[in-house]
């Protein structure tokens, strides 16, 4: 089912999403890496408070090419989701809403997601100069010196990703294997 929604986004929106959805995501979301991630967890064991709220937001594991001239953003296609693994559940038990990706994820991050009503979205590998023509202003917002890896506020418009790992826990991933062992 295709699906229009408006980011951030609430606990209410996530429940309504299911694994399998097709969804366009129109608002503000939030770019982090590895790097920004090892960073933001070393601010939290020091007790200081992260550059953005959690709280119901979006992050983008993307790094972008250079933006061509006229351009907010270069090329934005996602990154290997597994990589911030180790680093999800806690920012999920912070509120955050919903995660941009591609690939699998961990059982600690689905266990997160389920427990905190959150969502897991990929978005198509390869497809980066189309995805960032859904980018309508980009603005460094924390860590200008990771350069590609720096946090990025995002606003987007009709940003197109599909649901993987919904609030309830179901996996398109798996799903979609069982589903075509059916058929065969």
């Amino acid at each position: 089912m295709d699906r229009h929604i408006t980011a951030p986004i609430t606990k209410e929106t996530a429940k309504t999403l299911h694994a399998g959805d097709y969804v366009y995501i129109t608002g503000t979301i939030y770019t982090a890496r590895d790097a920004a991630h090892k960073r933001m967890q070393e601010t939290l064991q020091r007790g200081e408070a992260l550059p953005l709220e959690m709280k119901e937001n979006v992050i983008y594991y993307m790094g972008p090419s250079p933006a061509r001239e006229g351009r907010p953003i270069g090329s934005a296609g996602p990154t290997t989701a597994s990589r911030m693994d180790k680093y999800a559940p806690e920012l999920l038990d912070l509120g955050l809403g919903a995660m941009i990706g591609k690939g699998k994820r961990s059982q600690e991050v689905k266990d997160a997601i389920v427990r905190n009503g959150s969502v897991y979205f990929a978005a198509v590998g390869g497809a980066g100069a189309l995805l960032s023509k859904c980018i309508l202003s980009s603005e460094v917002i924390a860590y200008d010196d990771l350069g590609t890896e720096a946090i990025r506020k995002l606003q987007v418009k009709d940003f197109p990703v599909i649901v993987v790992i919904d609030s309830e826990g179901n996996n398109l991933y798996e799903t979609a294997i069982l589903d075509y062992k059916r058929e065969s």
